[in-house]
């Protein structure tokens, strides 16, 4: 397995594993992919991951902003997404430990991630990595009108900036 930054090459496989997510139902509130210029806009140029094996795009990590004021600017949003076919290989694993190490290096303070409460494969790989289960918003959002609950959980970064 490796993993690297994530480059525009790599969209379709991104955009697939993306798709695949977004069917299941518990991955996002999304409904569909966006063009790549979209998704591009709405992701962070820095802390950009993906897992290959033999080339192949398995997994993807990503941040986003969680506000544009300036004091919030060592704050972001945590998405990882694994192809479904590749399930329960530690991949999930391996892409969260890098986009930690890649955040750090930023100077990313807390990381934070939105999760189905359904998604429970996801809440457990953040909790492997320290992040903490900070509350649970109820009927947050429609999905497929809907009404879905959030579990919101945080990491901060044992690194003092």
């Amino acid at each position: 397995m490796i993993v690297r930054a994530l480059q525009k090459e790599d969209w379709p496989a991104v955009r697939d594993i993306y798709q695949a997510g977004i069917d299941t139902g518990i991955a996002t509130f999304e409904t569909q992919v966006p063009d790549w210029e979209s998704w591009n806009n709405k992701f962070l140029t820095e802390c950009r991951l993906v897992a290959t094996e033999k080339g192949v795009v398995k997994g993807w990590a990503v941040l986003s902003s969680v506000s544009k004021r300036k004091v919030y600017r060592g704050v972001a949003e945590v998405s990882v997404y694994i192809d479904l076919k590749c399930t329960q290989q530690g991949i999930g694993s391996v892409l969260m430990e890098e986009l930690i190490k890649a955040s750090e290096k930023e100077k990313f303070w807390t990381l934070q991630s939105t999760i189905f409460p359904e998604n429970k494969a996801s809440i457990r790989v953040h909790e492997k990595f320290g992040f903490r289960i900070v509350g649970r918003r109820e009927r947050i959002a429609k999905r497929d009108g809907r009404w879905k609950d959030t579990i919101l959980l945080e990491r901060r970064s044992s690194l003092i900036y």
